[in-house]
């Protein structure tokens, strides 16, 4: 399932200088995170009590980010691998994704012996995503936008690919449902600067709704590749 709104903003991104977020925006980001608290809070508890048995270590996990404009910002999310990260591992799959254009499949795709139990399941779903509800709440992040990355990645973007900045980073975003992982590193940075120069609140409300089907796609592809005979990826990296 490929959802492709290239039609609907039928503009070819360019690169922008300046940008103001709309007040519209705000409005619906935390109209929407203080009505999913109650979610959160449930989830939260939840995770701590698997965890508890399971992985010994915090429940959330913190890493630094690129968001709006290149501002650098604190990332929460649920930790999904065992505490001992090497960020190299991830470094050297990215710089592999960004050269080679291949499609961007994650490096726990294919079973991950990284991953605490449950945690590729948590991780297809979008689950470990909930704790940024926090960033949203402090403004440095939307519901929907670009997904922010990491410094080493923003500093081998070009100014043209930087224009995937001028939209705050989201929960969800074009990009997440045009094929996300089926979709390569151009692919990513072309959705990405159409959005942020085409963001409105109907925008907005089509990429909503075509989350949770995207995310059934992401479930139904982790399962597939998760079956056995999978080869199975070894060694300790960061969160992704």
């Amino acid at each position: 399932m490929h959802f492709d709104f290239g039609r609907l903003l039928n503009k070819e991104p360019s690169v922008q200088t300046s940008v103001e977020m709309p007040v519209w925006k705000r409005a619906v980001d935390i109209t929407c995170s203080l009505a999913a608290l109650p979610v959160l809070a449930l989830f939260t508890v939840l995770t701590a009590i698997v965890m508890k048995f399971t992985s010994p270590g915090p429940v959330f996990f913190r890493q630094e980010r690129v968001g709006f404009q290149g501002r650098r910002f604190q990332c929460y999310k649920f930790r999904t691998m065992h505490v001992g990260a090497d960020r190299r591992i991830h470094q050297t799959h990215c710089d592999h994704l960004i050269q080679s254009n291949a499609p961007m499949v994650k490096m726990d795709a294919r079973g991950d012996a990284r991953l605490i139990p449950g945690g590729r399941l948590i991780r297809a779903s979008g689950l470990d995503e909930l704790p940024q509800i926090v960033n949203v709440l402090r403004g440095e992040m939307s519901l929907v936008g670009p997904r922010p990355c990491m410094s080493y990645e923003y500093e081998k973007y070009t100014a043209r690919q930087r224009g995937r900045f001028d939209a705050l980073p989201g929960l969800t975003g074009l990009w997440q449902v045009s094929g996300k992982n089926r979709t390569t590193f151009d692919e990513m940075i072309r959705l990405d600067i159409q959005y942020a120069q085409n963001k409105s609140l109907l925008l907005d409300l089509r990429i909503m709704l075509r989350t949770f089907p995207a995310l059934l796609v992401q479930l139904l592809d982790t399962r597939s590749k998760g079956k056995p005979g999978a080869a199975p990826v070894r060694g300790i990296a960061v969160e992704t």
